[in-house]
């Protein structure tokens, strides 16, 4: 079973990687930011809060993907709730207008809820509680997925989360080595992995181009995947409209 949110009464979590793990007092909302290089880190490496585990490459990618959220009234979920360092992280980088949800199995993690953030139990790899998550929920502009790195997780949370993102969100699944790590069930190609699955989406978004429809034809991932980003250890999804796309010639021929 799952349980609602927690909730503070004016309203922590956070992911932790999967080789390793992740306590303390609110952030200090005076925080040092370094706006000409990336708050993130900046965050991280003074972090007046409760611990966060990363690895470091991955503040970069937030960065370039989310900085364009700072500010404004968004709704960022993020799987994995270890010690709230990271969704603290989330409240001071977004801003006084956006609403921080953390997801985890543990029900200790519902304690870590403060302003502006809830906290979530449930089992991230039962499709009928995301369902439930992602009504409770509603619309959102960024999903992380830093939860529990197996592969039935991983895919289960893009599937049932994936349509609740609106038009010019964004959608990151982190720790994507576990794709090639056994223990999580993963392997070099090992088919039913999180990576193998994000290689079909390449294809999936090429489907307009298909000349064998009854075996590869365009479908709601087609006309919604905008983009996706390949990093080490995180794939990135971007969310828009994807209309068929047409060619045309402008100018004057040359011969």
């Amino acid at each position: 079973m799952f349980r609602r949110r927690a909730r503070a009464r004016s309203a922590s979590a956070t992911g932790a990687d999967p080789d390793a793990s992740t306590s303390a007092e609110n952030p200090d909302p005076a925080v040092p930011s370094d706006e000409a290089g990336n708050p993130l880190e900046a965050y991280f490496t003074a972090n007046p809060g409760r611990l966060i585990q990363k690895w470091v490459h991955y503040l970069d990618i937030y960065h370039r993907h989310l900085a364009g959220y700072r500010g404004r009234p968004v709704t960022v979920v993020e799987f994995g709730v270890s010690h709230g360092g990271s969704l603290q992280m989330w409240k001071h980088y977004f801003g006084p207008a956006a609403r921080i949800v953390g997801v985890d199995i543990k029900p200790r993690c519902a304690a870590l809820a403060e302003p502006q953030i809830e906290v979530m139990i449930g089992d991230q790899g039962d499709r009928t509680f995301l369902r439930y998550l992602a009504e409770e929920i509603g619309p959102c502009e960024v999903v992380i997925d830093d939860g529990g790195h197996t592969m039935a997780q991983q895919i289960a949370t893009f599937e049932e989360l994936w349509p609740g993102v609106v038009d010019g969100g964004v959608f990151l699944t982190e720790d994507t080595h576990t794709s090639y790590r056994p223990k999580w069930g993963g392997g070099y190609r090992r088919p039913g992995t999180f990576m193998e699955y994000a290689k079909s989406l390449i294809d999936q978004q090429n489907a307009w181009h298909s000349t064998e429809p009854e075996a590869f034809s365009v479908d709601d991932y087609t006309r919604t995947i905008r983009g996706m980003h390949f990093y080490d250890s995180v794939v990135v999804f971007d969310k828009a409209p994807v209309p068929r796309p047409h060619a045309v010639k402008t100018g004057t021929p040359s011969f």
